[in-house]
C-alpha cells in the first residue's frame, strides 16, 4: 500500500512539472565504446568509477539497456531521431572517404535538439558528433545551438584532435586548436556551458559527448600511473583501458557538480555500445564485444537521474534501446514525439507507474561495413521476448537463441522452426520499409573536400 502511494506521489510531481512553466534540464552523457562490464557499478573488480556509480544508485537503473547497433554513429542517429538507424540514413558508421562511409543522415528526419526547441529548449552539443562533416549533417544543421568538440569520428590523437590529419575540432563553424587532453576539454566545456546557464530563463539540454574510451587508449601519464600502482598485477593493456575510463569518471564529476546550481535537472548516463575486447574491454556477463549482435556488443550500462521525481535505487527492467530516449524526453517536456518514431516512451516505467509486463515489440539491429570481412553488406539481430535471431557477418548463417533459457547465447536453438519463421517475417518487413532510405547516394566525396586547416 505504501509502495503504491509513493509512486502515486511521483507520478504527481511529474504531471505537475509538465503543467507548468518550468521543465527540467537535461544533460546526456553518452560514453563511446563502454564495455557493460567496465564500471565498478556492474562488477569490475579492478575499476573505481564512483561519479558514475553514484548516477546508477541515485535514479533509475535499467537492467536490460540496449544500444541501436554494436558501433557508433547508427546508435547516435538513433538517439537523435527516435528511430531505427537505418531508417534515417545511418545503417553503419559515417566516415571521411567514401570507399569507406556506409551512411548519409537523412536531412528531413526531426532531431531531438530541434523537438526540445518547441518547449523553449536551448541546446547544446559537447563532445564528439560523427553524423556528418558536411552541412547540413553538422551539429548546428541539425537543430543545436551551439557546438563545442569533435565533428568526425574516432580521434588518432587525444592530445591533438585529428583524424587523417585533419584538425576536426570546432566551436560551431570555427576550427579550434586548444591544449589538453580532450576528455578534460569536454568535460571543461559542458561545467563552463552549465554555469553560462545559471539565471536563464529558458531550460537547457545538454549532449555530452565522449570520445572516451574509444581507441587509442590514451590516458593521461598521472592516471596510468596511479592505476598501474593500485592494481598488482594488473596487465599493461587493462591499466590504459582502466585508466581512462577512470579518467573520465572523473570529469563526470565535475559536471555532477555544476549541475546541482540548478534546481531541477535530469542527467542521463550511457554508452553506444559495447567494448573492445582486444584493447581490453569487458562485457560481463555477456558473450560478445563491440561490432557484434551477441549481448556483449550490444548490451550497455544506462541510468537516469531526477532529484525529487525519480526515486533512488530503482530499476527499469523491461528492454529498452537507444531509440526510446528521444520519445522519453518528448514526455518529459510535455510533447508529442514525430509521427512514424519506432521508439517508445520509458518514462511511465522509469516513475513506478504499473505497465503491461507483456513484451510484444520485435527489437532490430542493424549494421553496415566494408572490407574483406564484410564486403559492403548489411548484418542484422531481432529479439522478441526471450528469442533472439542474429548473425555476425552478411555471409555466415542466422541463430536462433532463447535468452530466458540461455543468457550466454551458448546454444542456438534448431528445432523451433516456427519461432524462427516469425522473426524470420518481421525481420524481413523491417529490410523492406528502410530499403527506401537514401544511406550512401546523395553522399559527397569527402576525398575533394579540402579539410586540412
Amino acid at each position: 500500500m505504501l509502495k503504491n502511494i509513493k509512486r502515486l506521489s511521483l507520478l504527481l510531481i511529474i504531471l505537475s512539472n509538465l503543467n507548468s512553466a518550468e521543465k527540467p534540464n537535461i544533460i546526456f552523457i553518452m560514453a563511446d565504446d563502454l564495455g557493460i562490464g567496465d564500471l565498478s557499478s556492474h562488477g569490475a573488480k579492478d575499476m573505481r568509477t564512483p561519479n558514475i556509480d553514484k548516477l546508477m544508485n541515485d535514479g533509475c537503473r535499467f537492467e536490460n539497456a540496449y544500444a541501436n547497433c554494436p558501433v557508433c554513429s547508427p546508435t547516435r542517429a538513433a538517439f537523435l531521431t527516435g528511430r531505427y538507424p537505418d531508417m534515417v540514413g545511418v545503417p553503419g558508421v559515417i566516415r571521411t572517404h567514401r570507399v569507406n562511409n556506409w551512411g548519409y543522415f537523412s536531412p528531413g528526419v526531426k532531431t531531438l535538439p530541434s523537438l526540445l526547441k518547441e518547449a523553449g529548449y536551448h541546446s547544446a552539443l559537447i563532445g564528439k558528433w560523427h553524423l556528418g562533416l558536411l552541412e547540413p549533417n553538422t551539429p548546428n544543421g541539425r537543430g543545436f545551438d551551439y557546438f563545442k568538440g569533435f565533428l568526425g569520428d574516432m580521434m588518432d590523437d587525444y592530445y591533438n584532435y585529428r583524424r587523417h590529419e585533419v584538425n576536426y575540432m570546432r566551436e560551431n563553424k570555427k576550427v579550434i586548436n586548444p591544449k589538453g587532453h580532450a576528455t578534460d576539454l569536454f568535460s571543461e566545456w559542458s561545467v563552463e556551458f552549465i554555469k553560462q546557464r545559471i539565471g536563464k530563463e529558458d531550460p537547457f539540454f545538454l549532449f555530452l559527448s565522449y570520445n572516451a574510451p574509444h581507441t587509442p587508449i590514451q590516458p593521461p601519464k598521472d592516471w596510468l600511473d596511479k592505476v598501474s600502482k593500485r592494481e598488482e598485477g594488473i596487465s599493461p593493456q587493462r591499466a590504459k583501458l582502466v585508466s581512462l575510463i577512470e579518467h573520465m569518471d572523473h570529469g563526470i564529476g565535475k559536471v555532477m557538480r555544476a549541475a546541482e546550481a540548478h534546481d531541477n535537472t535530469i542527467i542521463v548516463f550511457t554508452s553506444d555500445n559495447g567494448g573492445q575486447a582486444n584493447v581490453g574491454a569487458r562485457n560481463s556477463p555477456w558473450k560478445g564485444e563491440k561490432q557484434q549482435m551477441w549481448e556483449g556488443g550490444i548490451r550497455v550500462p544506462a541510468c537516469m537521474v531526477w532529484k525529487g521525481v525519480i526515486e533512488g535505487g530503482t530499476t527499469y527492467t523491461r528492454d529498452s534501446m537507444t531509440m526510446d530516449w528521444m520519445p522519453t524526453m518528448a514526455e518529459v517536456v510535455g510533447l508529442k514525439s514525430p509521427e512514424g518514431i519506432e521508439g517508445s516512451s520509458m518514462l511511465s516505467g522509469i516513475l513506478g507507474k504499473e505497465i503491461s509486463k507483456k513484451e510484444d515489440r520485435s527489437l532490430v539491429w542493424v549494421r553496415r561495413e566494408g572490407g574483406s570481412r564484410y564486403k559492403g553488406q548489411a548484418y542484422y539481430a531481432i529479439k522478441k521476448g526471450p528469442w533472439k535471431l542474429l548473425q555476425n557477418t552478411s555471409t555466415e548463417s542466422f541463430e536462433l537463441y532463447n535468452l530466458k533459457n540461455d543468457p550466454g547465447e551458448a546454444s542456438p536453438v534448431t528445432n523451433n522452426v516456427k519461432k524462427l519463421r516469425e522473426l524470420e517475417n518481421l525481420l524481413r518487413e523491417h529490410i523492406r520499409n528502410t530499403g527506401f532510405v537514401p544511406w550512401q547516394g546523395r553522399s559527397p566525396d569527402l576525398e575533394k573536400v579540402d579539410y586540412k586547416q
